[in-house]
């Protein structure tokens, strides 16, 4: 039995936290206007926090509660399928290629074929994303989501129950400007490969739905490069994953 984990991001106003992370640096070029500064190192303690609040568990399951970590065991395959009234194909198929770039763990690229996809992203107005919602999981399941999350956008992953992700479909808003269609875009793509949860208390992580960072922070490429480490596999528990955590923080390579 597959099991298919739905997740969404809802905006809300930025958070003002106490800070134990260094190395503050602007916003990346490219981030649209007001788009927070990001903390660059962090502990091992801090790292680990994140990792297993994020890599395991989401805001809703169909079917039975997965034992572990979720993740792709292969090359991935990503299509852009533009729908909205504003034709941002070239810019989602550039924020994948930054993925691509750098988490080469990935093994990530795009293709022009949907049905070879493993990771499908369509990009919509706002005004058609409920309907969108029930047309690809039925209406149920759809206002069972969106009553629990109040979604601005939105990532189902289908996985089979040894954790190995079989595909992800994405929904991605276009038309209410920079802010929420890059914030959309790199929060989605996370929970497509896999850091499937939310966390509203984690201070730095772009899966944190009371800010809207648009870009991809290093702490998430630092808990994103984790997951695909060869050494954790598609359905390691809690235990599994906390015990080899340390040694591949200590082996994380440098943030790009």
């Amino acid at each position: 039995m597959k099991r298919y984990v739905l997740s969404g991001l809802a905006f809300f106003s930025l958070m003002a936290a106490a800070h134990a992370a260094s190395g503050l640096q602007p916003a990346p070029a490219g981030s649209f206007a007001g788009a927070p500064p990001q903390y660059t190192r962090f502990s091992e303690k801090e790292l680990t926090r994140g990792f297993m609040s994020l890599a395991f568990g989401s805001d809703l399951r169909i079917g039975v509660k997965p034992r572990g970590i979720r993740r792709f065991d292969r090359e991935i395959r990503a299509f852009v399928d533009s729908e909205g009234s504003i034709d941002r194909k070239a810019a989602m198929e550039q924020i994948i290629a930054e993925y691509a770039a750098k988490v080469p763990r990935l093994q990530l690229a795009t293709t022009t074929s949907e049905a070879a996809a493993d990771i499908v992203v369509h990009l919509i107005d706002e005004k058609n994303f409920a309907a969108a919602l029930e047309e690809a999981f039925g209406g149920r399941t759809a206002r069972a989501f969106v009553r629990k999350t109040d979604p601005q956008c939105m990532t189902s992953v289908k996985s089979q129950p040894d954790g190995t992700i079989v595909s992800a479909v994405s929904f991605v808003i276009v038309d209410q400007g920079d802010d929420v269609f890059l914030d959309c875009a790199y929060h989605e793509l996370l929970h497509a490969f896999g850091l499937s949860n939310h966390d509203q208390s984690n201070p730095w992580t772009t899966l944190n739905q009371t800010r809207r960072v648009g870009y991809l922070s290093a702490y998430d490429w630092s808990l994103l490069t984790l997951l695909y480490d060869r050494r954790l596999t598609p359905g390691m528990t809690q235990r599994e994953v906390r015990r080899l955590l340390p040694q591949l923080m200590r082996e994380l390579p440098a943030v790009k």
